[in-house]
């Protein structure tokens, strides 16, 4: 007897999402928690995969791929390192303020690169934390310590020095140069920072900084239906993978009628129909196959299928329907996108696997491809490392897809709830559900 198709399609996203899950285990430091931004050996870890693995361990013990006993331990070494890490102007310190460097030594902790201290990095960190500390609930040592060294780790970012004297938050800070020059305003990824920093109980931001950030929304018409602008797909799912949007309305919303999970719902179609029109004439590109987000392309080349002129981007974000574009496809987009549009996700994902059944890389999606880049495999140029954030938000997205999980567990996260009421949200389940016991609490 023939399998249904429905078995075929869920054994497929099971495995990609295990394969997804194993990243944290194969490459965080045990120690302090710290995730290697990408599978290449040396590189420094992100603060930003740090987040999406901390949410990715209470799905790992749900899924039965990790014992909650060692998630805990996990999750409290890696709050540990954060909360006991050394704050200061010090060039080699791990933060300053309560914020994060974006990048960081994986065995000692320490800044690196000479990256910025971040905001909307140490935001996706935060929701990680959140994340974690709203799962582990229970009254054990690690689990109630757990939600102890949560709430220090939140309470003390000063997201209102953040603002430097401005009505939207800052991109982020340097010890020998101090704030750079750009501000999170306008629709991008930083619905969570904001968040973040409006339900602070120490040093929250005003309601005007949140109605700056939604002051330049720029909206855009397809197939008669405005919806959102931002080009590259990821900011259409990185704030989405922790709140749940559906139903409810800040004010730019509900002058609309819209919300921001239908948005992402158009944003889909935008990039189908975009790759499917391919006004670039690029290889590979379908209905089917489609991805434009911010990843890393090819090195220059002058070998190009199809008569292309040799340019290429490296690292971008690219989007739709207005690019950049230079062929480059994020194969893990598709799947991504499977609680918004699960048949648009998954005739996307096997599409993908079908026509390029080499493309995994350790079972997991690498970081991008570009099969109008000639070489002797029809992938073309393909990413030899595989990217903790993407791996991160396959976990988060498909679990989210099956069963709500973590946008329950957020729901219920009273930090998260404040942020959105206070950034103006109405209606939905913030109207349906009372507010639940402060669960960062000391024990």
């Amino acid at each position: 007897m023939l399998q249904r198709i429905e078995d075929i399609d869920a054994a497929l996203v099971d495995r990609l999402q295990h394969s997804a899950f194993k990243y944290f285990l194969k490459y965080s430091n045990p120690e302090n928690g710290l995730v290697p931004d990408t599978s290449i050996p040396g590189v420094p870890a992100s603060i930003a995969a740090v987040g999406f693995g901390l949410s990715s361990y209470p799905v790992g013990v749900e899924r039965g791929w990790i014992s909650r006993e060692e998630a805990a331990e996990r999750v409290f070494n890696t709050l540990h390192f954060f909360a006991n890490a050394k704050q200061g102007t010090e060039r080699h310190a791990t933060g300053h303020r309560g914020f994060f460097y974006h990048f960081l030594h994986v065995d000692t902790g320490n800044r690196a690169w000479n990256s910025e201290l971040s905001t909307i990095d140490t935001a996706l960190l935060v929701a990680g934390i959140l994340t974690a500390a709203q799962y582990f609930d229970g009254e054990d040592e690690t689990e109630t310590e757990i939600r102890a060294l949560a709430k220090f780790i939140y309470e003390r970012v000063d997201w209102r020095w953040a603002l430097n004297k401005g009505d939207c938050i800052s991109m982020g800070w340097k010890p020998s140069s101090g704030f750079l020059r750009w501000r999170y305003h306008g629709f991008d990824e930083a619905i969570i920072l904001y968040t973040l920093a409006l339900a602070s109980p120490t040093y929250s931001i005003p309601q005007s900084s949140y109605d700056a950030f939604t002051a330049s929304y720029s909206w855009m018409i397809f197939n008669e239906q405005p919806y959102l602008y931002a080009g590259p797909l990821f900011i259409h799912l990185f704030s989405h993978a922790w709140i749940d949007f559906r139903g409810i309305q800040d004010k730019p919303m509900a002058e609309r009628n819209w919300d921001y999970f239908r948005n992402t719902q158009v944003v889909i179609n935008v990039q189908r129909d975009y790759a499917e029109r391919n006004p670039g004439q690029f290889v590979g590109y379908s209905k089917d196959i489609w991805g434009f987000t911010a990843c890393d392309g090819p090195p220059p080349t002058r070998r190009m299928r199809g008569g292309r002129s040799p340019k290429v981007l490296g690292y971008a974000a690219r989007g739709a329907p207005l690019g950049p574009d230079d062929g480059t496809i994020a194969p893990w987009a598709a799947l991504g996108c499977l609680p918004y549009d699960r048949q648009a996700a998954l005739d996307g994902t096997k599409a993908l696997l079908t026509t390029y059944p080499n493309l995994l890389l350790e079972g997991g999606f690498p970081g991008g491809f570009n099969p109008t880049v000639q070489t002797k495999r029809p992938e073309g140029w393909v990413d030899d490392r595989t990217v903790a954030i993407d791996q991160g938000l396959v976990v988060m997205t498909v679990e989210n897809a099956r069963s709500d999980f973590i946008w329950k567990l957020m729901r219920k996260n009273p930090v998260i709830r404040l942020g959105l009421e206070r950034a103006g949200f109405t209606g939905g389940w913030l109207a349906g559900e009372e507010s639940e016991e402060l669960v960062l609490k000391a024990g």
